[in-house]
């Protein structure tokens, strides 16, 4: 008899799963789905790093092993993207590594800090990443209602004072997947100041920090001074390139935090195939009118989808940021929550979106939707919730003895 496996029972049902088992169950039928749920881009990587992975590649040492903590020039061109776009100085020996993806960062980051029973400050809703990579890794997670990023600061710092361990690590994420809250520079120094205060081990997630549409472009923790005795950042080529499938990432910062995760990686892989590596540096070391596009793109389907949901009866706040819009359900919808509504919107509708649930308890209410189709796609999911809402309103009203009398 096989016994139950320890870490698999500390993970719950994966709530995309329900979602993602419908979906597919609906195309079999030959449904057309819009599919607004997994933050997958759908533009093409730019062609010069397309072409520079064909003559990297080309090489017959390329399918080599290659560096686990990643090839010195891309850790290199790590290092300047973060000098031309934030103007901190980084070591690319000691204060970069290359991930593959930022998931596989945190998620390795977890295991390199985390003891068995570390209490971890984390956001919630979040990307699940944050959460079940500590819980993964043994720790005990606190999670904090973060509705606004003031809020989640004043009740991290409430959670540690009423805590009877000393919490060790404070998560970070903005701009927020799945919220797209943004923040601005004074929120990373009150963040910093308390985790100096406390002692914690701060682990910063910007992996859309190319993706902003009205302020000013978000800042880095590490432009704090002296972040980096505390502080490590996670950041992605993933949405800023078009390069979701590539898998390549980086955590820059702290250098005894980086080194603990370049010690983990040593023992698990031998870094991404090099021809990635090296088109991964023509990327930030080319020319950027490539991510100016990219981010235009997302800035436009966000204004479509705005405007054709609210013609449709939804009203969604305008995203600041990232590539996704946390939408509040629709009225008539309310009561049912999050999951309900999703599978609801693919029976009904055809569109499929993710479930606020999805990304915790304080994530009921919402749902995420990802800017991944196009705007003539994005009005004709407009028009199929504008049918369902319709639908929906006309039952309500025909329930309801005083309306329909």
């Amino acid at each position: 008899m096989i016994p139950d496996f320890h870490r698999i029972n500390l993970l719950p049902p994966y709530v995309f799963e329900e979602v993602n088992k419908l979906k597919a169950r609906l195309r079999r039928e030959g449904v057309d789905i819009i599919d607004f749920g997994m933050g997958n881009p759908d533009m093409p990587t730019p062609s010069h790093i397309i072409d520079k992975l064909l003559e990297t590649a080309r090489d017959p040492k390329a399918g080599r092993y290659s560096a686990s903590k990643g090839i010195l020039g891309l850790r290199r061109a790590m290092a300047g993207y973060y000098q031309r776009r934030f103007d901190v100085t980084l070591d690319p020996e000691t204060e970069v590594v290359a991930t593959l993806g930022s998931k596989e960062g945190f998620a390795n980051l977890a295991q390199a800090l985390t003891a068995p029973g570390d209490e971890i400050i984390c956001p919630n809703p979040a990307y699940p990443i944050h959460a079940y990579g500590f819980i993964m890794a043994g720790g005990v997670i606190r999670h904090i209602p973060a509705l606004s990023p003031e809020a989640y600061l004043s009740g991290a710092s409430r959670a540690i004072a009423s805590s009877s361990a000393r919490p060790t690590v404070l998560i970070l994420s903005y701009p927020s997947n799945p919220t797209a809250q943004w923040v601005d520079l004074d929120f990373y120094k009150d963040a910093v100041a308390l985790a100096r205060k406390h002692e914690l081990l701060v682990l910063s997630d910007i992996a859309y920090s190319e993706i902003y549409f009205e302020n000013n472009p978000p800042p880095s923790v590490l432009q704090v001074e002296g972040a980096r005795d505390l502080a490590v950042e996670v950041n992605s080529l993933s949405k800023t390139y078009a390069m979701a499938g590539w898998r390549v990432g980086m955590v820059v910062g702290n250098a005894r935090l980086c080194a603990a995760l370049a010690r983990i990686k040593s023992y698990l892989d031998y870094g991404a195939y090099t021809p990635i590596q090296v088109a991964a540096t023509a990327a930030l070391n080319g020319p950027q009118d490539c991510v100016d596009e990219i981010r235009g793109i997302y800035k436009s389907r966000r204004d479509v989808l705005v405007s054709s949901m609210a013609r449709a009866g939804w009203q969604i706040p305008s995203p600041p940021a990232s590539m996704f819009a946390w939408a509040p359900l629709p009225e008539p919808f309310k009561a049912q929550g999050s999951m309900v509504f999703a599978k609801r919107l693919i029976e009904e509708a055809g569109v499929a979106v993710s479930p606020g649930v999805a990304f915790g308890e304080y994530g009921e209410g919402f749902v995420r939707i990802g800017l991944v189709e196009n705007e003539h796609r994005i009005r004709q999911a407009a028009r199929n919730v504008k049918r369902l809402l319709d639908k929906e309103i006309g039952a309500v009203n025909a329930a309801d003895p005083v309306v329909a009398g």
